[in-house]
């Protein structure tokens, strides 16, 4: 068996380990993904009316009592790129408690292959971000979301979203390293799940002040947003798709080396 053969073996067994994880202490998950369903239903219908009738005929007005049918298919690419952004907490606490738990000193100790620790817990917490965002567009095409993607546009929506999830992971799995609680690596990741507040998520960049408006355009998620949100609901996305494929290969590239590198130095301590 080649090196290769059993890293992949090592890292399934990892895998299988952190997904039983989280079937057997599934309330991590759990508030992590309830997050995104109440920014999902605070904004639909309890400020629905106002600002989809601030924003006008980008998504049409609507009552104040229900919330605004059309602002729905505003707002949802953004409160599911949040699902995406809020499985980092996840993936941050869980190393973070394997590695103050002296787990990982034991797995140091045994024949398994030292790539296996961090791809088992990102492929994971990956494998159990992507459940969370398939919830949260199911609550939102109950609530009245209706978008107009075939099904390549459907399957592309798809890749993005995995692939800024995966982004996200190792960043997170950075995180998580270089924490030194399971409190404090729950908190470093929280301005991840609320950055696409500060992008277009809620409303255009368009209608924010001159400095919020430069940082709403040029940080990662908008992008993200508007591509998603050209894909679902037919939206220009110009070129807002290459900027995210920019970002998320840049973001999982620095994200894996400063893991790899936390890693190593955490095995000299």
């Amino acid at each position: 068996m080649t090196a290769l053969s059993y890293a992949a073996r090592d890292s399934l067994t990892m895998l299988r380990r952190n997904l039983k994880h989280a079937q057997r202490y599934p309330s991590m998950t759990a508030s992590v993904v309830a997050m995104p369903v109440l920014m999902l239903l605070l904004f639909n219908y309890a400020f629905g009316g106002a600002l989809g009738a601030g924003i006008g005929g980008m998504v049409g007005g609507g009552t104040g009592g229900g919330g605004s049918d059309r602002y729905i298919d505003y707002v949802a690419p953004g409160i599911i790129l949040m699902a995406a952004t809020s499985g980092a907490l996840v993936t941050a606490v869980g190393i973070c408690v394997d590695m103050t738990e002296g787990i990982v000193n034991r797995f140091r100790t045994m024949a398994i292959s030292r790539a296996s620790f961090l791809t088992g817990h990102v492929v994971g917490s990956v494998i159990q971000t992507l459940i969370s965002i398939a919830f949260v567009i199911g609550v939102a095409l109950l609530i009245g979301f209706r978008p107009d993607a075939n099904p390549v546009e459907w399957l592309a929506v798809a890749g993005l979203l995995a692939l800024v999830t995966l982004a996200l992971t190792w960043v997170a799995a950075a995180i998580g390293l270089m924490a030194k609680t399971p409190e404090s690596a729950s908190n470093i990741p929280l301005p991840l799940q609320f950055l696409p507040f500060m992008g277009s998520a809620i409303v255009p960049t368009e209608s924010m002040p001159d400095g919020l408006r430069w940082f709403a355009d040029y940080q990662p998620f908008t992008p993200v947003i508007e591509t998603l949100r050209g894909l679902l609901m037919g939206t220009e996305i110009g070129n807002s798709a290459l900027i995210s494929l920019a970002w998320c290969a840049a973001l999982t590239v620095g994200g894996y080396l400063w893991a790899r590198t936390a890693y190593q130095r955490s095995a000299r301590r």
